[in-house]
């Protein structure tokens, strides 16, 4: 709080994903009255604030300076200050920079507060013709193909203990081939899937069809600019949970819940985390299925 009363406030404050026109009055109305407004590159967020006329101050906030700034943000926080978070396009924090600034202005007790505006994954998710709900938002995917594998194919096994919901994330245009292709390797070339591309700019594309089809596709022509990819649930007659379910249990029958775990998961190539989980969640309901009944 300031010398006037005024209590620090930090606002998140979603800007257009590609049409200018999406940002809200309120949004405008906040950065206007800002003391400070945090950016992700101060050069596109200038862009912005031109086209609204808008007369502020700015300073950028990213991966490699967020921890130091840290500090000296909190301090003029307390100090009454209201500051702005924006990142280049959409709604703050979602794989951009401010999620450690948020942390710490909470363990402060300072007011933390958001205007809502555009976001490119939920836009793509209405877009698509796919399940909006539930959905699961991964971000970006580790560029490198290994690592890449390694995240979807945890995805894969969460699905054959259980886990269904359209999964969504951002991909860069010389990536997006490769994961489209890892997609229909791990997930099979028919799963449901859509890419977005463009969103509410002028050359706005979703394209739709099966993964293996998405994939053979862009290893023909060439994706530009923004995008995100989806991949619809797997369909109701997905024998993954019941098959990782029939090893176990015939593995438990004779081995051990640790012993069980190792060999499914080596034999159907799953995270052994994953399938020792689902052991022990199998052997719980055989102990009680098993245990007699009082009348």
């Amino acid at each position: 709080m300031d010398q006037n009363g005024r209590v620090g406030q930090l606002i998140l404050v979603s800007t257009p994903i590609g049409n200018l026109g999406d940002l809200s009055e309120r949004a405008i109305v906040t950065l206007t009255h800002a003391d400070l407004v945090l950016c992700e590159d101060t050069r596109v967020t200038a862009r912005l604030l031109v086209a609204r006329a808008i007369s502020v101050r700015t300073e950028a906030l990213h991966d490699h300076n967020e921890r130091d700034r840290i500090p000296r943000l909190l301090e003029l926080l307390k100090q009454g200050r209201r500051i702005a978070i924006v990142s280049d396009a959409g709604t703050p924090l979602l794989s951009d920079p401010g999620y450690r600034l948020v942390r710490a202005a909470i363990a402060e007790e300072i007011a933390v507060t958001a205007v809502p505006g555009p976001n490119a994954a939920i836009t793509a998710l209405t877009l698509s013709g796919l399940p909006p709900h539930p959905f699961f938002f991964g971000g970006f995917l580790p560029p490198k193909g290994a690592a890449r594998r390694d995240v979807l194919g945890r995805l894969r096994a969460a699905e054959q203990a259980g886990f269904s919901a359209t999964l969504i994330w951002h991909e860069a245009p010389h990536r997006l081939q490769a994961m489209l292709a890892d997609l229909a390797s791990t997930f099979g070339t028919d799963r449901p899937a859509a890419v977005a591309r463009e969103l509410t700019k002028r050359f706005e594309e979703v394209r739709r069809g099966p993964v293996g089809t998405l994939a053979t596709w862009y290893d023909e022509n060439a994706a530009r600019g923004e995008i995100t990819v989806l991949l619809g649930p797997p369909p109701e007659t997905d024998q993954g949970a019941d098959d990782l379910d029939a090893r176990l249990v015939a593995a438990l029958e004779s081995l051990s819940i640790k012993d069980a775990a190792t060999l499914v998961a080596t034999s159907i190539n799953l995270p052994r985390r994953t399938v020792y989980t689902r052991a022990l969640e199998l052997a719980s309901q055989n102990r009680r299925d098993k245990k007699p009944h009082r009348h």
